[in-house]
């Protein structure tokens, strides 16, 4: 016999996060836990105002799961029942992390994936001014990936000043479609000056049309637009890269399908997350093993991780202990 529970936590940041939309000190998540017997499946989402979710109503709709899950729901069922989402995420991941609770195999094992590596993550420099991020690239400068938040108006002195105090990171940006064609014009071909590898979600997403005109001085990555399997289709020939995460994908399976056919597709990937925990970031940790990008850096912005989190060693990244998650 199952038996679900969940629980909304907040996580305090280290600092204020910002990026186009708006800025956030602290982090709500919403935890799923699966029993079954002495097993015990987890899984946690991040409910994204972004795309209409809020923990209430992510709360409400798991509940209204339960006679379900306890039932015996599986990843099957659910996947083809609910919609890609938060809602989804939660419970895929708890799903899979009971069977491999269940059974003694890890989930990396269970899904026909090779073992995990350690891999390295992009660390993330939110919006700020110019001399605040002077400060902070030189601090991060040591890191192999820095990727940071753009914003508009300022956008290229922004860039610059990281640039300048971490001339040997690899840099990617992310506009969280906070421009216009104009901002597009003027910037694009300036960041490919100062080395900017890619460039994510530069337009609002209804607006993706934009680039089928536009040429490309850098490899454009989509966000916003790119949620589960079935977005991919209307983003090819458009741009150049997807960034999956398993909150838009709504979990671990139909993330794996969707990074799959990205890469049969011609799309490189890269493996993102919503400000998070160590329990998000594990299941994103196999997900990104092979991936062009992993941009699995929630828990380093945290004030704390929760315990057992994952290992972290600067941008380095380890496989999830069991138990932790999988």
């Amino acid at each position: 016999m199952r038996q679900v529970s969940l629980r909304e936590e907040s996580w305090p940041l280290r600092g204020v996060f910002r990026i186009s939309r708006g800025s956030v000190t602290a982090i709500t998540v919403v935890v799923v836990e699966i029993r079954e017997g002495m097993a015990v499946g987890r899984g946690e989402c991040r409910p994204y105002s972004r795309y209409g979710e809020t923990p209430q109503a992510v709360i409400a709709e798991i509940e209204a799961l339960v006679p379900a899950l306890e039932a015996g729901m599986e990843r099957d069922e659910l996947n083809a029942s609910i919609a890609p989402g938060a809602v989804r995420n939660a419970i895929d991941c708890a799903l899979w992390d009971l069977s491999a609770k269940r059974t003694g195999q890890p989930v990396w094992q269970l899904a026909g994936l090779p073992p995990p590596k350690p891999l390295s993550t992009a660390f993330t420099l939110s919006v700020d001014t110019p001399r605040n991020l002077a400060t902070a690239a030189k601090k991060e400068a040591g890191r192999p990936l820095l990727k940071l938040k753009l914003a508009g108006g300022g956008d290229l002195d922004r860039v610059a000043a990281v640039r300048s105090n971490a001339p040997n990171a690899r840099l990617i940006v992310d506009a969280n479609e906070a421009w216009t064609v104009a901002d597009y014009l003027a910037l694009a071909p300036e960041l490919a000056r100062l080395g900017v590898e890619m460039l994510e979600q530069p337009f609002p997403s209804a607006c993706d049309h934009w680039l089928a005109t536009l040429q490309k001085p850098l490899p454009i990555c989509a966000d916003e637009s790119c949620h589960a399997a079935a977005s991919l289709k209307g983003l090819a020939g458009l741009y150049d890269a997807v960034n999956i995460k398993l909150d838009k994908a709504g979990g671990l399976t139909e993330a794996l399908r969707m990074k799959s056919l990205a890469e049969g597709q011609g799309f490189k990937v890269m493996v993102g997350c919503m400000v998070a925990t160590s329990l998000a970031m594990a299941p994103a940790f196999l997900l990104a093993q092979g991936a062009a990008y992993a941009d699995i850096d929630g828990p380093l912005l945290l004030a704390t991780d929760r315990r057992p989190g994952l290992r972290y060693d600067g941008s380095r990244v380890y496989p999830p202990s069991a138990e932790l998650w999988g």
